[in-house]
């Protein structure tokens, strides 16, 4: 497979930072959110510029997105927008979640010793920022539900495996040893499982194991498709995923400006789990549902669109 890799020059698209990867200086952003039930989108607002990753508040009443290397607070009802205060935590990445109590986020942040990320978190009430994991590069993407653990994609010694860490720092533990990228790890509203991609069967896809590490189970078949970021709901009924074609993509790779689905599977362990269907098709990629944004009633979620100028 490394042989494969190199002949075929598939690369990762955290080898790279992503302002050297793409210009995205064109770029429109319009937030939207999908509502299951109707099967229509909502414009909320649109930047002329790019946002990122909306995740949506417990309470319902504020989506969080990065914007140019800082985190913004979008109220719903009023459109207002406004920076969370993060200091020297300036240069943000998509890969960032909600602190369940309340009091913040924790955030990916590319540091300015090397430029490679580490986890921080930062705060509402305008706290200096707290740093989580050491290491880098680590990309955040899960929180239990008590706010006690981390989940989040990690490269060490050349592999990118899915490791967790205490929100409060210490040693991290690492759950995959499967070769090639793996990548987006979200606990479920109970903290029994992680969802995560891999591309361990030379497709990326949906995959989910218990919390700690056990039973990693392929959850997408997907022939022509390359899954990412699963999204579990709160109600643990739906999951979901953006979508590449194969003709679009390397397997490892998850870019911007592209044609791209976003895709439903419903059920649950007792009745099963449905294959993924298609319910949006937009321009979109990287940015537009990296974290989880499901709203708390589970019938919508946020995600964000492009479009090139």
């Amino acid at each position: 497979m490394d042989g494969l890799r190199a002949a075929w020059g598939v690369s990762y698209p955290f080898e790279l930072s992503p302002a050297q990867v793409w210009d995205r200086s064109g770029d429109k952003s319009i937030l939207e959110v999908f509502d299951i039930e109707t099967g229509k989108s909502e414009v909320l607002d649109e930047f002329d510029r790019v946002i990122e990753a909306p995740n949506w508040s417990a309470d319902g009443k504020f989506l969080t997105f990065n914007s140019e290397g800082r985190i913004y607070k979008y109220e719903i009802a009023s459109g207002d927008v406004a920076e969370v205060p993060s200091y020297f935590v300036d240069n943000c990445n998509n890969d960032h979640v909600l602190a369940p109590d309340g009091t913040g986020l924790y955030v990916s942040h590319h540091t300015k010793e090397d430029g490679l990320s580490r986890i921080y978190k930062i705060f509402y009430d305008g706290r200096m920022p707290e740093l989580v994991t050491p290491l880098a590069p680590s990309y955040l993407h899960g929180i239990t539900p008590d706010g006690k653990m981390l989940a989040y994609c990690a490269e060490r010694n050349g592999e990118y495996d899915i490791y967790t860490i205490p929100t409060a720092g210490g040693n991290e533990m690492q759950l995959t040893t499967a070769f090639g990228l793996n990548d987006g790890p979200e606990y479920d509203c109970d903290g029994e499982y992680i969802w995560f991609n891999s591309v361990r069967t030379g497709r990326m896809q949906a995959w989910r194991m218990k919390a700690d590490g056990s039973e990693q189970t392929l959850m997408t078949f997907d022939a022509h498709w390359n899954t990412w970021f699963p999204h579990i709901s709160p109600d643990r009924t739906k999951v979901v995923m953006l979508a590449y074609h194969e003709r679009d993509v390397r397997p490892g790779e998850h870019v911007p400006n592209k044609n791209v689905e976003i895709r439903l599977m419903t059920g649950s362990d007792k009745t099963g789990w449905s294959k993924p269907r298609t319910i949006l098709k937009l321009f979109g990629g990287q940015g537009t549902i990296n974290v989880n944004s499901w709203a708390p009633d589970s019938k919508r979620f946020a995600y964000v669109r492009y479009v090139k100028q």
